[in-house]
């Protein structure tokens, strides 16, 4: 896509501005309440800006997740968009498969991230134009590309990445002195938290990745709403 917004020399406060002049009620921020969409939610609330929030409840997410999330509603007093699997996928995925089928392969794992994750994504992007996400360049050789904002092919939509050149200490310090609530997980070695029986503690030295179906060997490794392909 040619004609993405230009927000050269602009904060990350004054672009998400811009984005909401130009896009009306066409904007969604997706979190998972790991550290970076804390800072987001913060930016977008503490500015009184005119943004969706949502999030995805696979139905196998950690409890400390669950409190990080009410924290962050009591906190900033907002509506947070809840999106579910729809439960006869579950059931069916459950049904045929079991439980624990991502542990058997590559092909079982992306089936239930594709169930629990990606067709609820679709849902909470359509009728968008702006997605607004938590990914830092650092984050995995396969985000080492991004870019602040690209347009995303297979979900059709402008994607905004505000915090892609920050560093992890840079987030840290954010959420520190701006007293912002975080998932306590973090505390306790995990980098980046996902549903529960595919997420665990690293340590350090470790791919930032290395928590996530750690059984996998590949550092490149995506549940599939950050590999639909993207053109800046």
């Amino acid at each position: 896509m040619s004609n993405l917004p230009s927000i050269e020399g602009k904060t990350i406060v004054e672009t998400l501005q811009q984005l909401c002049n130009e896009y009306p009620e066409g904007i969604v921020f997706t979190t998972s309440f790991g550290y970076e969409d804390q800072v987001i939610t913060d930016l977008i609330c503490s500015n009184n800006l005119p943004i969706e929030i949502a999030t995805l409840d696979t139905g196998r997410i950690f409890e400390e997740t669950y409190k990080v999330f009410n924290r962050t509603i009591e906190k900033y007093k907002i509506d947070i968009k809840t999106y579910h699997p729809a439960s006869s996928d579950v059931e069916k995925l459950l049904s045929e498969k079991g439980p624990y089928s991502f542990y058997e392969s590559l092909e079982n794992r992306k089936e239930c991230c594709y169930v629990r994750k990606v067709k609820p994504l679709k849902i909470a992007l359509s009728n968008k134009k702006v997605w607004i996400t938590g990914l830092r360049a650092e984050q995995s050789t396969n985000r080492e590309t991004l870019d602040p904002i690209q347009w995303d092919k297979g979900f059709e939509i402008i994607k905004y990445n505000p915090l892609h050149d920050w560093t992890l200490d840079d987030v840290k310090e954010h959420i520190k002195e701006n007293h912002i609530p975080y998932n306590v997980l973090h505390d306790r070695g995990f980098v980046s938290i996902g549903c529960s029986p595919c997420t665990r503690a690293i340590q350090a030295g470790d791919d930032f990745r290395a928590g996530r179906w750690w059984w996998e060997n590949n550092s490149k490794k995506e549940c599939g709403l950050h590999t639909q392909g993207t053109e800046k």
